[in-house]
């Protein structure tokens, strides 16, 4: 049996499906071991949502190259998707095998160190299937895909070249492996996707009813459902009443918003305005006073002037949001919004990077004065470290938390850490 490596790049649904691989390679007999090390084999999942995301893959499969000259290398993922051609160039890379071809990948390392001919299925123009995939952050939280693919054109966007159309597994098979993870002992399930708001395609059943589900067939040993990005106009009414009427599904919700200006919603091909978000952040705030609230933005799209800019600031600044992740365009090869004139300078779409997160670390700042005043319950992930219902990382003073423990506490100082004490 061989000696295997992982590393993940990208998205939470990435490294969901690396758990999910490493568990099968275990069960065949091969022993993980850390990526710095020497191995047999090493297999890298990669992303391709920036050239910052390519440009690291490239760079691990050259110190892995230095590292173990003589390993077998496999590369998977979305840049593994697009461009297998750019991957395949590398010294030492055996296989790339793109997302389709992933619920294979373990069978084909077994052929690879037989000395077999790889037979990957499906081939590429054969019909996208989902994959039950889920990871674990220790023993305390566990991310399970629920969804994979997305259907919305976004023109910046190559998720749907990279992960195929909207597709989701039953709410049976969704329902078993949150109950093999209550098994394992995690206390918080994340339910993650692509686009997780679109659950339902192919069998028709509701992300609504799969919520339902959940809450009626999963023990109460998991303390704590979250749910992680959701596009805005997914996001209902009937959604915000059931986590306001279940205590266990968190008061977090991540709403991607990626300028706060129309104009540039058009151009990004986005299918919302304006005013439907901040119904969006209104409709939360009713229901949840002390919800967290999570923003993503791009700045520097193709096109973005000095007024659009602004505009998305003022938005963000009067908007009741907890925090801000904030991306500099990148352009992609094969998206509309890479053929768009008047390209924004690196150093202004880095700028803009800037002041937006300078606003984030302000809002996150208010945000957890805000809730001063409120018992909260933190997740420990050690005995000094937590996460609240409303997604905000504390730490104690001393290690007076167990792992996996709910521990009430109260926001005591407010910094660069969150200071919190026991309640």
């Amino acid at each position: 049996m061989a000696r295997i490596a992982l590393h993940t790049l990208g998205c939470k649904l990435n490294f969901a499906e690396t758990a999910t691989l490493a568990r099968q390679l275990v069960e065949q007999g091969h022993t993980l071991t850390d990526w710095e090390t020497q191995a047999d084999v090493y297999v890298l999942n990669t992303c391709t949502v920036t050239q910052a995301a390519e440009r690291k893959a490239h760079k691990l499969l050259r110190q892995v190259r230095r590292r173990a000259p003589s390993a077998q290398v496999v590369v998977t993922g979305c840049y593994a998707q697009l461009r297998p051609e750019a991957l395949a160039k590398e010294p030492g890379v055996v296989l790339v095998a793109g997302n389709a071809q992933k619920p294979h990948l373990a069978e084909a390392i077994a052929q690879l160190l037989e000395a077999k001919p790889v037979e990957l299925s499906p081939a590429p123009a054969s019909p996208w299937t989902f994959w039950p995939s889920a990871s674990g952050e220790g023993r305390t939280r566990a991310f399970l895909k629920v969804q994979d693919g997305c259907d919305y054109k976004c023109s910046f966007c190559t998720v749907p070249q990279a992960r195929g159309p909207s597709r989701s597994a039953p709410p049976d098979l969704i329902v078993q492996e949150a109950l093999r993870l209550a098994e394992k002992g995690f206390k918080e399930i994340v339910l993650t996707g692509i686009n997780l708001g679109d659950y339902g395609k192919p069998h028709g059943i509701s992300f609504l009813e799969l919520l339902r589900q959940l809450e009626a067939r999963v023990p109460a040993s998991v303390a704590r459902f979250r749910l992680s990005s959701i596009e805005p106009n997914l996001l209902s009414d009937d959604i915000l009443s059931f986590v306001a009427d279940h205590p266990r599904w968190a008061p977090h919700f991540h709403l991607p918003l990626q300028s706060g200006s129309d104009r540039i919603l058009g151009l990004m091909r986005r299918r919302y305005r304006r005013r439907l978000y901040e119904d969006r952040i209104e409709a939360i705030r009713r229901r949840f006073p002390l919800a967290g609230i999570g923003v993503d933005v791009i700045v520097g799209f193709p096109g973005e002037k000095d007024q659009d800019f602004a505009q998305t600031h003022r938005f963000l600044a009067d908007l009741p949001v907890s925090y801000l992740h904030v991306f500099p365009y990148s352009e992609r090869p094969g998206t509309v919004a890479a053929t768009l004139p008047d390209p924004v300078p690196w150093a202004e779409r880095l700028m803009r990077s800037q002041t937006l997160r300078e606003l984030s670390e302000r809002k996150r700042r208010l945000f957890a004065q805000a809730c001063k005043e409120h018992t909260l319950q933190a997740l420990m992930e050690s005995p000094e470290e937590g996460l609240t219902e409303n997604y905000l990382h504390v730490r104690l003073p001393s290690a007076l938390g167990r792992p996996g423990n709910l521990l009430p506490v109260r926001i005591h100082e407010v910094a660069e850490e969150i200071i919190a004490l026991p309640a």
